[in-house]
């Protein structure tokens, strides 16, 4: 896309990868092998009966986070997740978050995790909840948390992150331009909740040395890419793996991931993100 814009990808891409999803996570059923110790993050971005690729149905997140619960696992947001790598506390917990701040995750996810007493983060695009940027993939927008909304959650199950201003592929812009969307997002977003900003989120997970090196230097203490794995004491603050549970994922696929047989990249990702974004 021109001028850094990120667009979601061709139609058939979302069930082909559904296919290989569950058949990945087929194979995870018959050996339910561990892990390993640490911390894995999810990522959501809507929670929403529409039909969006981005949007999980309100049923389905429900139903995921009583099985999180069931598991003795507590969902936790991701800087709590950092300061519990650092301690070398891992057990029992899983970190979680939400990009873009869609008005339907404080719609149908916060009644969720209040009740299970679990905390998220959500990665906020300050220019777009501002109403000065747009995400380009929408016709027609979903409705964003309002900058009163956000205030107002803050601290309780949703803490709010910095995540660029305009939510441009960071790989794309000049030097300038890639500074100016890290360091302006946290500006404003501490201006705006009256407190520091420390987790960023490279929109897409597109990032390279160049990035880190701007987030650093903006003096955030954690970042998430969009790379799936398992975090642990050694593992770069400001490259935090996350794994993103899709709107076609089953029951099966959500098992399979939270229990770490989806961590390494599906084969071809790396090819295929390299063509499209450039990463």
């Amino acid at each position: 896309m021109p001028g850094g814009q990120l667009a979601l990808g061709p139609r058939w891409l979302y069930p082909a990868k559904a296919a290989a999803t569950t058949a990945r996570s087929a194979r995870w059923l018959l050996r339910r092998g561990s892990g390993g110790e640490g911390i894995r993050i999810l990522f959501y971005h809507r929670v929403s009966p529409d039909r969006d690729e981005l949007g999980l149905a309100p049923e389905k997140f429900a139903a995921q986070m009583e099985r999180l619960a069931a598991l003795g696992l507590r969902a936790v947001d991701v800087n709590e997740a950092a300061r519990a790598l650092d301690a070398g506390i891992t057990a029992g917990l899983i970190g979680l978050s939400f990009d873009d701040g869609y008005q339907d995750v404080a719609d149908h996810a916060l009644p969720v995790l209040d009740r299970l007493g679990f905390t998220a983060t959500v990665f906020i695009a300050t220019g777009v909840t501002g109403g000065r940027a747009h995400f380009t993939w929408y016709e027609q927008q979903p409705p964003l948390m309002s900058w009163d909304t956000i205030r107002a959650l803050d601290g309780g199950p949703l803490r709010f992150e910095a995540h660029t201003v305009t939510h441009p592929n960071l790989l794309q812009l000049s030097d300038e331009d890639a500074r100016r969307e890290i360091t302006d997002s946290k500006a404003e977003l501490e201006q705006q909740l009256g407190r520091r900003v420390d987790a960023f989120c490279y929109p897409a997970g597109l990032f390279g040395a160049r990035e880190r090196a701007y987030v650093e230097e903006a003096g955030f203490a954690n970042a998430v890419s969009c790379e799936p794995g398992i975090n642990t004491a050694a593992t770069d603050r400001l490259a935090l793996l996350r794994r993103q549970i899709d709107r076609r994922d089953t029951m099966l696929d959500f098992r399979a991931k939270v229990a770490g047989a989806h961590d390494t990249p599906p084969a071809l990702r790396g090819i295929y993100r390299r063509l499209r974004y450039g990463a």
